[in-house]
């Protein structure tokens, strides 16, 4: 049984904060381009595969094992290359954060289009959202597709840890700045510009993104507006108009790159905003 497999099954059980570690067959389930063994065959020759299994079997042995994972949906030819990511957290973790559990986010794939990356991330309990940091180069590591770079990934993965009490303190510093209903709502729109570009919002007003869905949000420091607007925006279910004019709901974000790309650009919205 390989390190991965031992290091999963023997902490899933476990009443612990992994009590939800993934277990190895739903690993394989969800991401099965995790577990590729070869590049897709239509990469270019200078394409060199990194194994996701073998990075998360470092990982592993760093003490990071996996606790959610999701593919993107693709045709049958491209399922097992497809992009993918994969959350995980060291499983003895001493930084506490109030409401929220420091994670490493692990994207890849194997066709040749997606560049292996390990970024900084949150999973905040009250709400089940994954949230992504962004702390300019120190919070995200690309990794090329060539030559063996597993040390490489695990000195990555250590040196990110590292950063989890920085977060910590940026998150009290965005729970200690209290805003107005009008930087509020100015938030929200912008953030509504970052979910549909090119004044495609459909009517959507800011006030929306406001509306709080658990106690836990309510109040008007910039953390529970953060998380309210995030929220509503990475879940969906809003109202607004379609280009034919006809009332309809706004749909989750459910694609990889595009629920990094906004959540990314969200979190430095707010840093620039913290006191």
């Amino acid at each position: 049984m390989s390190t991965l497999h031992t290091f999963i099954d023997r902490t899933s059980d476990r009443g612990s904060a992994f009590a939800g570690a993934l277990a190895s067959s739903d690993l394989h389930e969800r991401t099965p381009a995790a577990f590729a063994q070869t590049a897709y065959e239509g990469t270019s020759p200078r394409y060199v595969f990194l194994s996701t299994a073998c990075v998360l079997e470092t990982l592993a042995q760093a003490g990071f094992l996996p606790v959610a994972a999701a593919q993107t949906r693709t045709s049958a030819e491209r399922r097992l290359h497809a992009r993918h990511a994969i959350r995980l957290r060291r499983r003895y973790e001493y930084v506490a954060l109030k409401d929220t559990i420091p994670e490493l986010l692990l994207v890849n794939g194997h066709d040749g289009r997606t560049a292996t990356q390990l970024r900084v991330a949150l999973f905040r309990v009250v709400c089940t959202n994954g949230l992504i940091v962004s702390m300019g180069d120190l919070s995200v590591w690309r990794f090329p597709h060539r030559g063996d770079i597993l040390d490489d990934v695990a000195h990555a993965a250590l040196a990110q840890a590292e950063l989890f009490s920085e977060v910590g303190a940026h998150v009290e510093r965005m729970e200690r700045t209290v805003l107005e209903e009008p930087q509020r709502l100015e938030f929200a729109e912008r953030a509504l510009g970052l979910r549909y570009p090119e004044g495609r919002q459909g009517g959507m007003h800011p006030s929306q993104l406001l509306a709080v869905r658990r106690e836990a949000d309510v109040g008007h420091d910039l953390w529970r507006t953060y998380n309210c607007v995030q929220e509503n925006l990475l879940k969906g279910g809003l109202t607004r108009r379609s280009p034919s004019n006809r009332l309809t709901q706004t749909r989750a974000i459910t694609a990889i790159k595009e629920g990094i790309r906004f959540n990314t650009a969200l979190w430095e919205m707010a840093m620039a905003l913290a006191a």
